[in-house]
């Protein structure tokens, strides 16, 4: 597992570069390329900004990365299932009213990358990517204790 190879800080280091990346990213599109973003992405920048800063003190603080990791968690969990719920609206899976979001903007595609790679695809990219370093973090070097019973 990723948990054997990388230390719990390099693991909260490549945390704090996905989530730096996705909140950079946000504000490109927002503020350069003026793309305005809807509720539900307002919702993921919620969750992914702070990742940042706890991530960064994560790195920065050497005596705990194990609980700086459990508690991106929490945020990452919100923010993949808000972005879980902008794809279902976006690829309009289940047939679920895009104003249900609060605003039509939500289905629009402002990116679409090899033709399905869009911006809600690309959050809830990161957002898997800093729970799977985040759970690894965590378990990283736990002792498992066995009972005979």
């Amino acid at each position: 597992m990723i948990s054997h190879i990388f230390s719990k800080r390099i693991l909260l280091f490549l945390i704090l570069i996905l989530s730096l990346s996705a909140t950079l990213g946000s504000l490109y599109f927002s503020e350069i390329r003026y793309f305005i973003p809807c509720k539900l992405c307002w919702y993921q920048r919620i969750a992914m900004y702070p990742i940042v800063i706890i991530s960064l003190m994560g790195v920065l603080f050497r005596k705990h990365p194990r609980e700086a990791a459990i508690s991106l968690l929490p945020l990452a969990v919100i923010g993949i299932a808000i972005s879980s719920f902008h794809v279902i609206l976006q690829y309009n899976l289940f047939n679920i009213d895009p104003s249900s979001c609060g605003d039509s903007l939500c289905v629009i595609n402002y990116v679409n990358y090899l033709g399905f790679i869009t911006i809600p695809i690309m959050s809830w990219s990161v957002f898997f990517l800093i729970i799977i370093l985040s759970l690894s973090a965590v378990i990283k070097n736990r002792k498992v204790r066995f009972s005979p019973n």
